[in-house]
């Protein structure tokens, strides 16, 4: 048999940094905070995604011959039903991000066919009715039912755009970090916006983060969120040349990596973006704001060598279609892929008696049809409602932009909870460990508990004390909703199995002898 060949150092941080990174996270910060985001992304490394990367590698080590991924993890260290809680907010977390890509990706073909986001200005047959965000939502449903109609009959091999995508938004990093220094280099050191050393890490541009210690707080959600997808790295571990060494060195290098690179993006934004000019405009959205950006990136430097006033609005508008369709082709990819690969791995993961009604039958070809169309029903059942809860645009990918920050982060709690009780079994395989003694297992397991428990409360509490109370529902609404929902799913299963409808080696499989499939390696497109 063929040895497995192992990752080196490099190429263990490049995996890392693949899995973590989202160019999109560089923009929406500045936006939301301007220089003083850096030090959050520094304490949210610290506090969380360093020690919590540690984590899912002792647990993705001792587990490594378990299918199960997270699910695994949770199952062995507490409990099936508190797995399959966790777990299941874990795949909502993805629904919640279907929802927010299904209505936001009418912003990048807005900038792909008019060179500018109007989707604020978009109506049908000049109906009041059918405008603005009531149009996206309409849109966003009709595009999300095309999209499981397709994932339905098998073809996935549409999911290879993600890569052309994930390609050129790398190539987008790059163009940005040279024309940056190159505009810095032309202007003689000037910074478009001015930088005033620890007074622009403390105070942010965002008037509505000035004065407010609960918003600023708030914000570590957006930092935590954009350090998301590294239970990917979870399963890396044997896959790795001397991983004693390497993995705490890999791990440790690519957090500097990540954080260093996020510090630097953002200040480089600041380079050629004046917050006032470029982003005082009521019509700037978290939905639109990456591409005002680019735009902006673009005239800037037109301005910086002399370009006219006609050129750099050429420049613009020609760099935000590029932009525009780089983020189209990773987010149709992204999208053709977790349509159909979350729920497909929940639901092979866990005995069909689990689900209500054929939810859980998988069809001879493997596709889970009837979970896929009532997840397009559930999905297209919350754009609605979000759509048409009235407020305006920036408002409205507001709303959906805190759902998915608080749904994708809350599942990690589940994780660093159950690792101190991880490292209490005996019999488990201790090959690779970082955290040497239970005393400093709970000690980090409970850092990341309350790390993310207090940014989510404050994540969630702050627009309600600003008087949206709207925003606050919908953050809280979603995680409690789903973990509700999987509450009275996994009851319902004990009952039948009291009841004795189900059979003793059904049951097995949902304790975690026989679990296939929900793995822990699908990152999500940022």
């Amino acid at each position: 048999m063929k040895e497995e060949k192992k990752m080196g150092l490099m190429a263990l941080i490049l995996m890392i940094f693949t899995s973590v990174y989202g160019f999109n996270n560089i923009p929406r910060s500045y936006y939301l905070m301007g220089y003083a985001a850096i030090p959050w992304f520094v304490i949210a490394g610290i506090l969380f995604f360093i020690p919590f990367a540690f984590m899912v590698a002792e647990f993705g080590s001792a587990f490594r011959n378990e299918s199960g991924g997270m699910y695994s993890w949770m199952c062995k260290s507490v409990g099936p039903k508190y797995a399959f809680i966790g777990t299941f907010m874990w795949y909502t977390s993805y629904v919640l991000w279907m929802v927010n890509v299904s209505s936001g990706i009418w912003v990048p073909v807005s900038n792909v066919i008019f060179g500018e986001d109007n989707t604020a200005t978009w109506s049908l047959f000049g109906s009041e009715l059918l405008s603005g965000t009531r149009l996206l939502g309409i849109m966003a449903v009709i595009f999300f039912i095309i999209i499981t109609y397709f994932d339905s009959k098998g073809i996935d091999k549409i999911s290879k755009v993600t890569s052309i995508g994930g390609t050129a938004v790398l190539t987008i990093n790059i163009l940005v970090v040279v024309g940056s220094i190159v505009m810095i280099i032309a202007r003689h050191g000037q910074l478009e916006q001015p930088f005033l050393g620890m007074e622009s890490l403390k105070v942010p541009l965002n008037a509505a983060y000035q004065g407010s210690p609960v918003m600023i707080l708030s914000f570590i959600v957006y930092a935590l969120f954009a350090y998301g997808g590294i239970e990917a790295v979870g399963g890396l571990v044997d896959k790795t040349e001397n991983p004693k060494k390497n993995f705490p060195k890999g791990i440790v290098s690519a957090a500097l990596v990540i954080v260093v690179g996020y510090a630097l993006l953002i200040m480089l934004v600041g380079s050629f973006t004046n917050y006032d000019e470029i982003l005082g405009a009521d019509n700037i959205t978290l939905g639109n704001v990456s591409y005002v950006i680019m735009s902006n990136f673009a005239a800037a430097f037109g301005k910086a060598f002399g370009a006219s006033a006609e050129a750099q609005v050429a420049l613009a508008h020609g760099f935000a279609r590029v932009y525009a369709l780089i983020m189209l082709l990773a987010l149709m990819g992204a999208m053709f892929t977790l349509v159909y690969s979350t729920i497909k791995q929940i639901i092979d993961g866990t005995p069909k008696e689990l689900w209500p009604g054929k939810m859980g039958e998988v069809d001879e070809d493997g596709m889970p049809r009837n979970a896929m169309w009532i997840q397009c029903a559930i999905v297209s059942v919350l754009i609605l409602l979000v759509s048409f809860g009235g407020d305006n645009m920036q408002q409205f990918f507001l709303i959906l932009t805190a759902m998915v920050n608080v749904g994708m982060t809350v599942p990690y709690m589940f994780i660093s909870f159950a690792f101190p009780k991880f490292k209490k079994l005996k019999d488990v395989d201790r090959s690779f460990e970082v955290y040497k003694s239970q005393k400093s297992a709970t000690f980090w397991g409970w850092v990341v508990t309350l790390t993310l428990l207090f940014a989510n409360t404050f994540a969630i509490i702050q627009p309600a004390l600003d008087g949206d109370i709207k925003t606050t529902i919908w953050s809280l609404g979603g995680p409690v909703i789903f973990g509700l929902a999987a509450w009275v799913i996994y009851t319902r299963y004990e009952k039948r199995i009291a009841s004795g409808k189900i059979s003793a080696e059904t049951k097995d499989t949902v304790t975690g002898e026989n679990v296939e499939g929900i793995s822990e390696d699908v990152s999500m497109a940022e």
